[in-house]
């Protein structure tokens, strides 16, 4: 595969073909820094200052592609005009050369360039002075310092400014950047939350009404039909309120309400004794004292949906829910008949212990759910520390 070469910009080519006829404009009209009884000029032939103006205008398209390259060029032209009677265009190109080899350069080219000429321009100045023991010798380093520290530093501090700017695009790109993903982490959690609370308010009810609604259409009892009924509507009006809750809380744009705020375990008597309605034969043994309010709402959920997992799936027998305050903890224990392989009074997705699950993590707690001595044992530990149960 053939190496490509950066092609020089545009405007480089107008630089330099611009200075070029400047320069032949210069020599044709005779101005020249110098005459012939100057004792540098070593050829005085008319036409020598061209050749070192021709060879630096070639260097400017290398500029920015080739910018040590053109530098190094130019130098040895600059050297080569000091002994013709020299033009003031050669020097104006060899100062941009000195300026576009540090502000396009290497790094490293742009911190030696500077003090190499800064270093060049105190020993033009101080050895001629020196030597000649005349002060005009300092010319000699007023000269190098114009024509190769002051482009230099400008192209320093030029570049400089650019590297600052992009510094800050970039830094301004990665807020940018970590905003959108801090707002797509923000949009997932509430998502989630949003489905955790639907699950949790709407499953208990709709699994009941299910399984009593089977009950109905399978048994062939008037009586048995009218208590099918009365529990499918008292699940009914209690999943619509809770609906209606879920959907005042989402309309809410003033962000005071909080889904979390709502459901307490002084509330588990009544989810217990709606259980029982439903049909489940549950005991309540909660010792736990005072909880915070997140811990509160997800130890109230885990409950709730640990014993519609009970509606649906639980043999016949006892489910016990337990509570217990262990030192830093809130220990729950639900535990429920279970035989493998029954098939569900009502079909589920698996959701609900992921919620669980969410939950607990949320809080930065455990959970364990699972066949345990014949019996489906749902637990949970969760820190009593302040957290989003979300």
């Amino acid at each position: 595969m053939a190496r490509t070469f950066p092609r020089p910009h545009r405007d480089d080519w107008w630089i330099a073909v611009g200075g070029l006829l400047g320069g032949l404009l210069l020599w044709a009209l005779g101005i020249h820094p110098r005459d012939h009884s100057d004792d540098l000029v070593l050829w005085h032939t008319a036409w020598a200052p061209l050749l070192p103006l021709a060879l630096t205008a070639a260097c400017e398209p290398l500029r920015r592609v080739r910018p040590r390259t053109g530098l190094l060029f130019g130098t040895l032209m600059l050297v080569l005009d000091t002994v013709t009677l020299g033009s003031v265009v050669t020097v104006v190109l060899y100062t941009d050369l000195m300026y576009a080899a540090v502000l396009y350069g290497t790094p490293a080219s742009a911190r030696r360039i500077p003090w190499i000429a800064g270093m060049l321009t105190v020993l033009g100045g101080v050895v001629p002075a020196g030597l000649w023991h005349d002060p005009q010798g300092l010319l000699i380093g007023l000269g190098i310092g114009v024509v190769a520290l002051a482009p230099a530093t400008t192209g320093a501090l030029v570049r400089g400014h650019r590297d600052a700017a992009e510094a800050a695009r970039l830094r301004a790109e990665q807020t940018a950047l970590l905003a959108e993903m801090d707002r797509a982490q923000a949009v997932t959690a509430e998502r989630a939350r949003v489905a955790r609370e639907l699950h949790d308010m709407v499953a208990n009810h709709l699994s009941a009404i299910a399984i009593h609604s089977t009950a109905a259409l399978s048994l062939d009892d008037a009586k048995t039909t009218r208590e099918a009924l009365a529990v499918i509507r008292e699940n009914s009006v209690a999943g619509l309120a809770e609906m209606r809750r879920l959907i005042g809380i989402l309309r809410d744009r003033s962000g005071d309400r909080q889904p979390a705020a709502s459901p307490t375990l002084a509330g588990l008597g009544a989810l217990v004794g709606t259980a029982r309605s439903n049909g489940l034969d549950v005991t309540l043994d909660a010792g736990h004292g005072e909880v915070p309010a997140p811990v509160e709402l997800a130890a109230y959920r885990i409950v709730q949906e640990s014993l519609t997992n009970a509606l649906k799936h639980a043999a016949e027998g006892r489910v016990r829910v337990v509570l217990r305050r262990h030192g830093g903890l809130l220990d729950i224990r639900v535990t429920s008949p279970y035989q493998p392989g029954d098939t569900p009074r009502a079909p589920g997705s698996g959701a609900g212990l992921t919620g669980m699950r969410e939950r607990a993590a949320l809080l930065g707690g455990t959970f364990e759910a699972g066949p345990r001595d014949g019996l489906w044992a749902v637990r949970a530990a969760l820190p009593l520390t302040e957290g989003d149960s979300a």
